[in-house]
């Protein structure tokens, strides 16, 4: 069976941090442990408003931590700028709205997508991998294909906050028949949003997936049982 890789999401390590505007606790110390406890990816993403990760977290961990960098990114111009400079080895194109407490599901890609499908191949265009942050319907996946994207990370939301064992394995199908057309299409697949400890092994046993991007449950663990040990029993949960 085909191992799951594990990216770990060190945002809310920021958002600690941010609350005192001081240097600790430092995302890039953070980077180091997960991975030596068995993360196989580092994810950040650098919002417009900079409430958490910082351009300057983006650019040590690029050039301090040895591992993929994976980076979370609004469809703008100054974050495909950022991207290009600092050439993360792979990065997620994800919405991104004034005040809102997290991203709100996948990408709208019926509307105006002229934008993105400039920024896609832009970053592409200079050799980093590009993901779109989707809800699990066919026409999104398509969508994200054909605009050349090389990977669909699909939003997991709607499933880890359904309630009930009926309603859960509804949203559960879905996400596993949009994986089928992911991997129809050739594309590599990867899911995160609201994973946790208690509704992640059902995403990790989907045909296909390639890889889990997971930050604020296991950083919420963290603090009772240490960030090694959070990232250890999500990794022996995922593989």
């Amino acid at each position: 069976m085909k191992k799951v890789k594990l990216g770990i999401n060190v945002d809310h390590i920021a958002t600690l941090r941010q609350a005192r505007k001081e240097k600790n606790p430092d995302p890039i110390e953070a980077a180091r442990v997960a991975l030596t406890s068995g993360a196989d990816m580092i994810v950040m993403h650098l919002r417009h408003d900079r409430r958490h990760i910082q351009e300057e977290d983006v650019r040590r961990i690029r050039e301090e931590v040895k591992a993929p960098i994976h980076l979370e990114m609004a469809v703008t111009k100054e974050m495909e700028k950022i991207a290009l400079k600092i050439r993360p080895d792979s990065v997620c194109l994800v919405p991104e709205f004034p005040n809102e407490v997290t991203t709100q599901g996948g990408l709208n890609l019926n509307g105006k997508t002229g934008e993105l499908k400039r920024i896609i191949s832009s970053i592409s265009g200079a050799g980093i991998e590009v993901s779109l942050f989707v809800n699990p319907e066919p026409q999104d996946i398509r969508a994200a294909h054909n605009f050349g994207a090389d990977t669909i990370e699909i939003c997991t939301s709607v499933y880890a906050e359904s309630w009930g064992k009926k309603i859960q394995a509804q949203e559960l199908e879905k996400i596993q028949l949009a994986s089928f057309l992911v991997k129809e299409l050739g594309m590599n697949l990867h899911a995160g949003h609201g994973l946790d400890y208690y509704n992640v092994v059902p995403i990790a046993n989907i045909d296909g997936m390639d890889c889990l991007n997971i930050g604020f449950s296991i950083i919420s663990r963290a603090v009772f049982v240490g960030l090694k040990n959070a990232v250890a029993e999500m990794k022996r949960l995922t593989s």
